[in-house]
């Protein structure tokens, strides 16, 4: 959202407008609008009202705004609350913008839109509210597209909520790598090697392709080189080198890498000081059966964890999972196909796939989780897959790390090109969110896997379909 100058005038100030679902997505969006005079329709309140009853985390958004709302009022007369009501944002703080009610005003006349919908109404109402304050700059905030068409087809300003974007373009999210050219070493003036315990460490200068270097992520190279940055500070970054040989040759569960991709993703997967892993790509990448064969690794071989916990979004925003007959875990069993689908891969090439998954299945504790009875809890010693997680919003995904407990890992799978959830882009997403915000976490790691070989229909559909 454009930010109007601290300098300007306050006839200048803006009045930002907001829709229901950007409250919903953000309660405590009102206060992202510094200076600025925010504004909340009265047809707003009344949606809230109607969708704050309920146990799903859209009822708990909604009365967290209500909530909001209530306390920046506080005991201010009708008048102030139409006049706007300075917003106090902490105990000590200066007011900085308002906060007013807007009472729905029919509007009558030709130019106007049917009052049936809760969106005309709102439009209509700004178009009021634009005609009474002329000079002034009023734009309405909504996460709904079509809403911001109609409201610009109707001489209404309008803009999408962009607060919780952390990068504006998705191709400088980070990848989790950086390619070089021909030879690494031929862009490095000066370098100090030290080995130790079989480990080999490149001490070098943070300048150029380096300075762009996040802590666990890795340098390659067309002559064979790897390494994985384990240490950065302001002036250095130190590079554990790590042998391409080794990486394309580690098998876990009967598991080879197809590629180098793969093997990063494993190398991060597998080491027990790597608490958070995002595996990003498009489908047959190879994220869920890399993802599931390093988890069973580490539960049955290692026994470096307990449990394998496994999760995903839902369609109808993880309101409820059914009420009909049967457990959780058979409830969530058809939204978690994919992880049944790739331990059958897995184990292909047995004599007897079945008998080798159902004893898998057997050996194994993997649960299968419904995302409304996750919260609350905490789970010890697990490995936590969330599959899909590009359709969930950043609360949702901060609401799940949140219960790894001590001992646990978190590896988070999804496709950014693949959204389906309501008011969600590839730069709202909530593992976009994660992605950026744990790049510089110690123990965490991302990586975006490249497309692998499928069958000759799967890439002629991708090509022409």
């Amino acid at each position: 959202m454009p930010r109007t100058p601290e300098s300007a005038p306050k006839a200048q100030k803006t009045m930002y407008v907001l829709d229901t679902n950007v409250l919903i997505h953000d309660p405590n969006a009102l206060l992202n609008f510094e200076e600025h005079d925010v504004i909340i329709p009265m047809t707003v309140l009344e949606e809230l009202d109607g969708l704050k009853s309920g146990k799903q985390s859209v009822a708990a958004d909604c009365r967290q705004a209500i909530r909001t709302i209530d306390r920046l009022l506080g005991d201010a007369s009708p008048k102030d609350i139409e006049k706007g009501v300075p917003i106090v944002r902490a105990k000590m703080a200066k007011p900085l913008g308002t906060l007013s009610i807007l009472m729905s005003t029919e509007h009558t006349g030709n130019h106007s839109l049917p009052e049936h919908l809760n969106d005309n109404k709102i439009i209509n109402t700004l178009a009021a509210l634009q005609e009474r304050h002329k000079s002034r700059d009023i734009i309405l905030v909504s996460k709904d597209i079509n809403m911001r068409l109609k409201a610009r087809g109707f001489g209404v300003e309008a803009q999408d909520y962009q607060n919780d974007q952390l990068v504006d373009d998705i191709d400088l999210l980070p990848k989790g790598y950086i390619e070089f050219p021909n030879s690494f070493w031929d862009t490095i003036a000066k370098v100090e090697t030290q080995q130790r315990e079989g480990v080999t460490e490149h001490i070098l200068k943070r300048e150029g392709e380096l300075a762009k270097l996040n802590i666990n992520e890795f340098v390659l190279d067309e002559q064979g080189f790897i390494g994985r940055a384990v240490n950065i500070t302001d002036t250095q970054v130190v590079i554990r080198d790590l042998h391409q040989h080794d990486l394309m040759n580690e098998e876990v569960w009967g598991l080879v890498p197809r590629d180098i991709y793969q093997a990063m993703a494993l190398n991060l997967l597998l080491d027990p000081d790597i608490h958070l892993v995002n595996l990003t790509g498009s489908a047959g990448s190879g994220k869920t059966i890399l993802a599931l064969a390093a988890c069973i690794e580490m539960t049955v071989a290692s026994k470096l964890y307990k449990r394998i916990i496994t999760t995903r979004s839902t369609q109808g925003l993880d309101e409820d999972i059914g009420f009909l007959p049967g457990t959780e875990a058979e409830k969530m069993e058809p939204w978690l196909g994919a992880i049944v689908d790739n331990l059958e891969a897995l184990h292909e090439d047995d004599e007897n796939m079945t008998a080798s998954v159902d004893y898998i299945l057997s050996k194994v504790p993997l649960h299968f989780k419904s995302m409304n009875y996750i919260r609350g809890r905490s789970f010890q010693h697990s490995l936590i897959i969330i599959d899909e997680s590009q359709n969930l919003t950043p609360h949702q995904i901060k609401t799940i790390i949140t219960r790894a407990g001590n001992g646990s890992k978190v590896i988070c799978l999804g496709n950014l090109a693949q959204i389906d959830t309501p008011y969600l882009s590839a730069l709202s997403s909530g593992l976009t969110y994660m992605t950026e915000r744990f790049k510089n976490f110690g123990h965490g790691g991302h990586i975006h896997l490249q497309g692998v070989p499928r069958s000759l229909l799967a890439e002629f559909a991708e090509a022409n379909l």
